[in-house]
């Protein structure tokens, strides 16, 4: 018989931490907890597995579960001494998610599992309680109904305001047990209404309970959340089952999340929120403004002034987390009655620059080796580092401020809906994302804003959390604003009111909420980032380039640490106004006469770009590829720019309309590009090799070192190869003759065509190194354009066909046997003398970048901004080969 369920309680687990992918985060630290002697309320883990048996199987359970949930059940009732459905000592539950990475808000939750008509007054009897029961029961009828029997949670919130309102009261708190009463009463009837109607069965509404956790891993939030964040759809959830402990019985009961460090600065504080005489979901949902769990300057009454020796055992337990995972800490709790009981601790989302900071002062504090230091931080976080702030000299205008929620600047158009964010950002806009408070179904919305405003919530809502997870932004529990949905507007007190489209801008950082655009300037790299990419560059055995084409990128790339630059795409150059007349002359030229006398107007301008890139790459390989585009993408379109380039180069609309319409190709990713141009028209090849050569040899006279690298785009053969690579050497040799002197220079291929890849060793034996464009080679092997199938990769996804988006992070089991292929072919020719690198986007990609360094390639190269990102991933590579994890 399969074991689907492993138990703990009472300082002993059948799981521990290193069963993550069995019994998911959640599972694996209850259990680790309940070993390191923490005190965690008793229950039981259905495994992962069990998840993928549901969706494999119709959505139904393997045969000899319940019999095992049972035996869960049974061992709870032994540790806590009441009875599951028992109409005077009932037992209560708690039915949770748990993936093996957090994902936080994205599935269902259901608290206070087990209640009834009978089970409440045996509730309200026990406790000596009938306000703190009948509160219980409101909130399990409201979240089950939604969660588990999915109707609108709209309804019953307006029936608990409408309560409110009657009573004059503001929070859930002040309403009295027979108002509770009047609740469920009204709560019952709105399920009967609109067939939804709830269960009194304790047995069915675990059933069912379980049943919906499962449910939610494939719900639209949750496949949208592993989309951003390349979670595998076929990973599961667990269900974690446990004993309810109650924040919700009275003044000397609490609940709150807290970090043993500041996520936003990495700073070594305690740091959390509670809420007095309220349950978990309170806290996270943003529904009630929570206290600080540290006496601040804030004048809110602190846990450590409230309850100090909760907070100081609460604090130990802060302490010995942090020491057992050597981690910065999540964590969930609950006080019943001043009894501290711990429901969770994972290893917390913190933003890069806390990431760096606790990685680097955790060495210093003896909790990390430097490698450990290395593992701890995100490479995709990384450029948050590099995020923009507000222009501090720029006239700012603070209209409302917030909570600090998630570090940063953003600027945008306010938006109201999360839909509506991301219609504006397909569109092009930017936006920020305004809402009174932010639930699970706005993550695609969170994801497409430059920033993030809530009305409510506290630095551990779910807006806070998520921001702070994805980068963004975010001002949170802003008392300052009201939202007016209906409208889409936003108020403040200050009376400045915001509509849609309207420019706003935020200081993550500060907690401001600015009127209009504020202009933004770069960020600046910490102490800290210097003395953690000392670390990681010390680990790394993959250098790291960059593609640059412009001298501001070039400059931007050796300020982020590159060894060169990998990519320089010569075509990006002639899309000036000033160039472009010229190459469309070169392109509707009639014969190599024509193309002759537009390539030498075009010569001057390639020969300072590469200059430039020289002049800045002092000492640093500089790889050029050849001009690469279908020559149709020069070309104008519309009839006044067809004239209008007839009239610049002299020529009749006719003759101009008629040769760009022979230049058209049905397909013209596959047509007339690459090597195909300089083996049909070798004169744009000698051009640029003159460009490339004319500018080395004038900045070696000017005391630069070079290292230039001339790149074959779109090879298929050795012979292509050695065509274009006779244009290159004779052009040099006649260079080198009429200057007078010398200058060494390579040529490499790019292999990005699968013939290519599967001819590496012939065409090895032409050039000196290979630089994969796995853009293109990804679209060629999959026969896919990454242009076009957006919608189909979504349901591919969620399918599980691929893990994530193969254009995104490579394809190892398709794209990536062919890669490694080529490069063991490529070196056996060259007797391992062939330099290998990678320069298409996948480049700065850290899951990429894993599998690269395990195939022996010799550099990435990605975009200025990813620099960073891939020497981190290059470093942890290392680390990874070093410890075989």
């Amino acid at each position: 018989m399969s074991k689907w369920v492993y138990a703990f309680g009472n300082g002993q687990a059948e799981g521990d931490a290193a069963m993550r992918n069995l019994l998911g985060g959640k599972g694996a630290n209850l259990a680790e907890m309940n070993r390191v002697g923490l005190p965690v309320p008793p229950g039981f883990t259905v495994t992962t597995a069990v998840c993928t048996h549901y969706y494999e199987n119709g959505k139904t359970y393997p045969a000899d579960l319940l019999e095992q949930v049972r035996s869960g059940v049974s061992h709870i009732e032994r540790l806590i001494g009441r009875k599951f459905g028992d109409a005077a000592n009932p037992l209560l539950v708690s039915v949770r998610s748990g993936a093996r990475v957090s994902m936080p808000g994205m599935m269902d939750t259901v608290l206070n599992l087990g209640l009834n008509d009978a089970t409440v007054r045996g509730l309200a009897a026990a406790a000596k309680d009938e306000r703190f029961a009948y509160d219980s029961y409101r909130r399990f009828i409201m979240m089950f109904s939604n969660v588990v029997l999915g109707a609108d949670i709209d309804l019953f919130e307006h029936a608990l305001e409408k309560m409110k309102e009657r009573k004059g009261c503001r929070a859930d708190t002040g309403l009295a047990a027979e108002d509770l009463k009047a609740l469920v009463a009204e709560f019952k009837r709105i399920g009967k209404d609109i067939g939804k109607e709830f269960p009194q069965d304790p047995w069915e509404q675990l059933n069912k309970g379980i049943g919906a956790v499962f449910g939610s891993w494939m719900t639209k939030k949750a496949i949208t959340y592993r989309k951003i964040n390349s979670i595998p759809g076929d990973w599961g959830t667990a269900v974690n089952v446990q004993a309810m402990v109650f924040g919700n019985a009275g003044d000397d009961c609490a609940t709150g999340v807290c970090f043993s460090r500041d996520p936003a600065t990495g700073e070594n504080r305690f740091y959390g929120e509670y809420l007095c005489n309220a349950q978990g979901e309170d806290v996270v949902a943003g529904i009630r403004t929570p206290q600080p769990l540290a006496k601040d300057a804030s004048g809110r009454l602190s846990m450590q002034e409230a309850m100090p020796e909760v907070y100081a055992e609460l604090t130990a337990v802060r302490g010995k987390l942090e020491k057992h995972y050597k981690d910065m800490q999540d964590m969930e709790f609950t006080i019943e009655h001043k009894k501290l009981w711990m429901l969770q601790t994972r290893s917390g989302k913190r933003t890069a620059p806390a990431a760096i900071r606790v990685s680097v002062e955790m060495v210093t504090e003896g909790l990390l080796t430097k490698d450990e230091a290395i593992m701890r931080v995100d490479a995709g976080q990384l450029d948050q580092v590099l995020h923009p702030t507000l222009d501090p000299k720029a006239p700012q205008k603070v209209i409302a401020t917030g909570l600090p929620a998630s570090p940063g600047a953003a600027v945008g158009r306010a938006v109201f809906h999360a839909d509506d964010a991301e219609a504006w950002k397909a569109r092009g806009e930017k936006v920020l994302l305004v809402r009174i408070e932010t639930s699970p179904e706005d993550i695609g919305g969170m994801h497409a804003a430059e920033g993030v405003i809530t009305a409510r919530g506290g630095m551990t809502s779910h807006a806070a959390v998520v921001a702070r997870g994805m980068g963004t932004p975010c001002v949170s529990g802003s008392a300052d604003i009201t939202i007016d949905y209906a409208q889409k507007l936003l108020r403040t007190a200050s009376g400045a009111v915001v509509r849609e489209g309207d420019w706003l801008s935020i200081d993550g950082a500060k907690g401001q909420i600015i009127e209009g655009a504020v202009p933004t300037v770069s960020g600046a790299m910490t102490d800290n980032f210097d003395v953690f990419m000392k670390w990681v560059d010390e680990t790394r055995r993959l250098e790291v380039r960059a593609n640059a084409e412009t001298p501001s990128d070039a400059r931007h790339a050796r300020e982020f640490g590159a060894e060169g630059i990998g990519l320089a795409r010569t075509e990006h150059m002639f899309f000036d106004p000033s160039r472009i007349q010229d190459m469309r002359g070169m392109i509707l030229a009639q014969d190599e006469a024509g193309r002759r006398a537009a390539l030498a107007k075009l010569l001057p301008y390639q020969k300072q770009d590469f200059k430039d890139l020289f002049a800045i790459m002092d000492g640093l390989p500089v790889t050029i590829r050849l001009l690469d585009p279908p020559l149709h993408e020069f070309l104008p379109h519309t009839e006044a720019e067809l004239r209008d380039l007839a009239r610049h180069l002299g020529m009749s609309y006719e003759t101009v309309a008629e040769r760009s319409a022979a230049l058209h190709e049905a397909n013209p990713m596959l047509g007339h590009r690459g090597c195909r141009l300089a083996v049909t028209y070798p004169e744009i090849c000698e051009m640029q090799t003159r460009a490339i050569l004319e500018a080395a040899l004038e900045c070696q006279a000017e005391g630069k070192t070079v290292l230039p690298e001339i790149e074959v785009p779109l090879v298929g053969s050795k012979k292509e190869l050695d065509i274009v690579k006779a244009v290159i050497d004779a052009t040099a040799e006649k260079i080198f003759a009429e200057k007078g002197a010398k200058i060494g220079y390579k040529v490499g291929s790019m292999i990005e065509l699968p013939r290519a890849a599967l001819l590496a060793d012939e065409i090895a034996e032409s050039c000196d190194f290979f630089g994969f464009g796995t853009n293109d080679l990804t679209q060629t092997i999959l026969g896919m354009s990454r242009d076009d199938t957006g919608k189909i990769l979504d349901e591919y996804r969620a399918r599980g066909i691929y893990a994530a988006d193969p254009f995104a992070s490579v394809d190892v089991e398709g794209v990536g046997k062919l890669i490694e292929s080529a490069v063991k072919l490529g070196r056996k020719t060259k007797g391992g003398r062939i330099h290998i690198g990678v320069c298409g986007e996948h480049g700065g990609d850290p899951e990429s970048v894993y599998f690269f360094d395990r195939i022996g390639v010799d550099f990435v190269s990605c975009s200025p901004f990813r620099v960073p990102i891939a020497r981190l991933a290059a470093a942890q590579a290392a680390v990874k080969a070093k410890t075989g994890k």
